[in-house]
């Protein structure tokens, strides 16, 4: 007898012609590769242009490390997620349950870390953050290249 492979369920659904995506995670390292995935599955599903999508899945991917590490709501969760603004642009977001503020670090040439935020400024069009009474939520705008030229 012939046996049909199960019809493997993809980890994320969207619609071609959704805005945007996003899912509450455990505040853990592991959800750091989930993130760039979710990132990876919703710009794959709208069709844009790789190097938009190797960017970010790096910036959300330091969002999301910069959350656990930081955030210190161990037990608690994050919330990723990634909208389509403009056919050419996209935001990506991470949100914690931390209330203290994002703090940039100066770091010097010897430093092995504190430059996340740093690497999100470069790839970024725009980047923030926004408080809220129960944590923040950072952010970071991309554009396709040929939209920043």
């Amino acid at each position: 007898m012939l046996e049909v492979p199960a019809r493997q369920r993809p980890e994320f659904y969207l619609a071609a012609d959704e805005p945007s995506l996003s899912r509450t995670l455990p505040c853990d390292v592991r959800s750091v590769a989930v993130a760039r995935r979710l990132v990876i599955a919703a710009l794959d599903r709208w069709e844009l242009p790789k190097d938009l999508a190797d960017r970010a899945e790096l910036v959300v991917s330091e969002l999301a490390t910069n959350a656990v590490v930081h955030a210190r709501t161990r037990g608690g969760s994050i919330r990723v997620g990634v909208s389509r603004v403009e056919d050419d642009r996209v935001q990506v977001a991470v949100t914690d349950l931390d209330r203290r503020p994002l703090v940039r670090r100066e770091t010097g040439p010897c430093a092995e870390g504190g430059r996340g935020l740093d690497l999100v400024a470069a790839l970024s069009a725009r980047w923030g953050c926004e408080r809220r009474h129960w944590g923040k939520r950072v952010w970071a705008e991309l554009q396709t290249a040929e939209s920043q030229q």
